[in-house]
């Protein structure tokens, strides 16, 4: 056998590697996009300023419930359900502040936190006249677009279970634990409970993700973070407030947050699956028309900063 025999099969093996070592250095790179994206965002003083807000209403909440009903009457006014959804069997089983405080923080404070760090993604880059130097990276427009927007996923994610944790613990601390007792009516486990708050956990931060494609586009449109942040905010609660008109009752059911409170189905048996599924698809619908709305905006923008 001559030589050029011996070493054509090496040739061949070492052509085929390349490629499979190229991949692999890109995968490698767009993991470490991510982590330092995720790194940076979570490592900044705002962001940590706003999971420690969020994780402060549920505890604010519990005080409260806790000091009205020491003298041994029921959460809400006359004992009823008054207030957000919940409230009224907080002092029965603590595990019901984390459904209280998911419905308390979903109208206004988690949109705002999200709001904040979507409008921020881009516009916050451009203003620092950092934005030009990332886009010197191999990552390209598209894949550094993606990465901020899975930061912003992660976020809505992280905000949600903070408030779900935080909610968890002063349960725990100030009222019993133990079965709950459905919407439904019906007895279910402690287990199953912890299950269930998972479960609206989720659904909650699933809620987000409109939210969050939309504070993105919002971010390609200017320069200024601060601008982009206000700008978001100030359409969150737009939104919210025309979702609250009676005359617009045909269009609030393509409101991002019309199905919002959804999540309270949960605690149903049977679980209740139609607005679920319909807030699930309305978010995937926004995602899908402002991610690609900022991807045509970014893709096509003349990057001076």
């Amino acid at each position: 056998m001559s030589r050029a025999d011996l070493s054509a099969p090496q040739g061949r093996g070492e052509q085929g590697d390349r490629p499979r070592t190229a991949r692999t250095r890109r995968t490698a790179f767009h993991a470490s996009l991510l982590r330092n994206e995720l790194l940076t965002t979570f490592r900044r003083w705002r962001t940590l300023a706003l999971l420690a807000v969020l994780a402060a209403v549920p505890v604010l909440v519990g005080i409260a419930v806790k000091i009205e009903t020491g003298d041994g009457s029921s959460a809400g006014p006359g004992g009823g359900g008054g207030g957000p959804a919940f409230i009224s069997q907080i002092t029965n089983n603590g595990l019901f502040l984390v459904f209280t405080a998911l419905a308390a923080t979903l109208p206004f404070f988690l949109p705002m936190a999200i709001g904040v760090v979507a409008g921020d993604a881009i516009a916050g880059e451009a203003n620092a006249g950092t934005l030009r130097y990332l886009l010197v990276a191999p990552a390209g427009r598209s894949r550094l677009l993606l990465t901020k927007y899975a930061t912003v996923v992660v976020f809505c994610l992280a905000a949600t279970l903070v408030v779900a944790v935080s909610a968890l613990t002063v349960g725990a601390l100030l009222f019993p634990l133990g079965d709950l007792t459905t919407i439904s009516g019906t007895q279910i486990s402690f287990a199953e409970g912890l299950g269930r708050a998972l479960l609206i956990a989720l659904a909650v931060a699933a809620s987000l993700i409109g939210v969050a494609a939309l504070g993105l586009f919002v971010s390609t449109m200017t320069g200024s973070g601060i601008a982009a942040m206000a700008t978001t905010v100030g359409l969150l609660i737009t939104v919210q407030i025309l979702d609250q008109i009676p005359q617009l009752h045909a269009l609030q059911p393509y409101f991002f947050s019309h199905y919002w409170l959804s999540f309270a189905d949960l605690m149903r048996e049977p679980v209740y699956w139609d607005d679920l599924t319909k807030n699930l698809g309305l978010q995937a619908l926004y995602a899908a028309v402002f991610g690609s709305a900022a991807w045509a905006r970014f893709t096509a923008k003349d990057i001076t900063a």
